[in-house]
């Protein structure tokens, strides 16, 4: 039987007043992971499974949720396959981390999870990663009107060295949809060619400032509209109706900085690419309510891993 529940009704006084308890917050986890009801063998995909259950008098247990594929006969359970699988932390504080993550406009730290949640630092700041890890691109490229800019990121400290300790993040907007953030080396025409051809379709029109680094790879493209942002232009009517300006793309690094300044404080080269990410990932879901933000999220663990550290062998 289908599992029944409103995204939109979702918020933080239902999953603490209703899915506190361990097992009814595993059916909604089972419930936003198998939307069609039927649980799904992460190993071999197929949709054809069985409870297994502990027989009456047995001093081994079978823990709740545990199924077995009817196809390759491996035993499974929601979180296996899944940037959960193996953790120690209940259900219910992964649901309530997940929609903290995607509530907050803003961001929130590890350390204020942790508090929140009553577990760990290092469980809270590992559990934010597995989920960003989760918002990693989906290989869907960008159509439409895209808006693509650049801006650095960090350089706290001296004035002379404070520019080569910045990190440059592009970000690719495409135009009331959705956005994917790349962190670069440096701001060079390869590699802002490489973003717009790994995240931009070619047949998009894109929509940038006058670096000199987009103007060879745009050509390949549809179109390349430009805005002189020298001679204070920064938003253009053209004579067939569309529009040319990076006025979103400006919006969303002004979000992201108030995270990094504001909740985080300071994110590392090494892991700036997922805090990106997570920015990305609530742009792309801005139109939904927080409790259908948080559902969103959960599709998009099946596959993917992290570890905390890498293992030896």
């Amino acid at each position: 039987m289908k599992p029944k529940f409103d995204a939109d009704e979702l918020n933080l006084l239902t999953l603490a007043k209703k899915y506190s308890n361990e097992n009814k917050a595993r059916k909604l986890f089972e419930a936003m992971r198998w939307p069609g009801g039927k649980p799904i063998c992460p190993h071999c995909k197929h949709d054809e499974a069985y409870t297994l259950k502990s027989k009456p008098g047995t001093k081994n247990k079978m823990r709740a949720g545990l199924y077995c594929c009817s196809a390759c006969r491996k035993t499974f359970t929601a979180t296996v396959g899944t940037v959960m699988e193996d953790s120690h932390l209940p259900i219910s504080k992964w649901l309530m981390a997940m929609f903290l993550i995607a509530s907050s406009k803003k961001a929130m730290s590890a350390h204020q999870i942790h508090r929140m949640l009553k577990i760990t630092y290092k469980a809270a700041w590992f559990m934010c990663h597995r989920i960003r890890f989760a918002f990693g691109d989906n290989g869907e490229k960008l159509k439409g009107i895209v808006e693509a800019d650049e801006t650095f990121v960090g350089g706290k400290g001296d004035i002379k060295t404070s520019f080569l300790r910045k990190t440059p993040v592009v970000v690719l907007l495409e135009r009331g949809g959705r956005a994917k953030t790349r962190v670069i080396a440096s701001v060079s025409q390869h590699n802002l060619g490489q973003c717009l051809f790994e995240c931009v379709d070619k047949s998009a029109t894109v929509n940038t400032d006058e670096h000199p680094g987009y103007k060879a790879p745009l050509k390949q493209f549809t179109r390349h509209d430009t805005v002189n942002h020298s001679k204070d232009e920064y938003h253009r009517r053209n004579e067939d109706g569309t529009i040319s300006t990076t006025n979103g793309a400006e919006s969303f690094f002004s979000l992201l900085k108030r995270g990094v300044y504001g909740s985080w404080h300071h994110v590392s080269r090494e892991h700036l690419p997922k805090y990106a990410d997570e920015f990305a990932f609530r742009w792309s879901h801005n139109k939904l309510t927080d409790g259908a933000r948080m559902a969103a999220i959960v599709p998009l663990f099946d596959g993917k891993r992290l570890l905390y550290r890498q293992p030896v062998n």
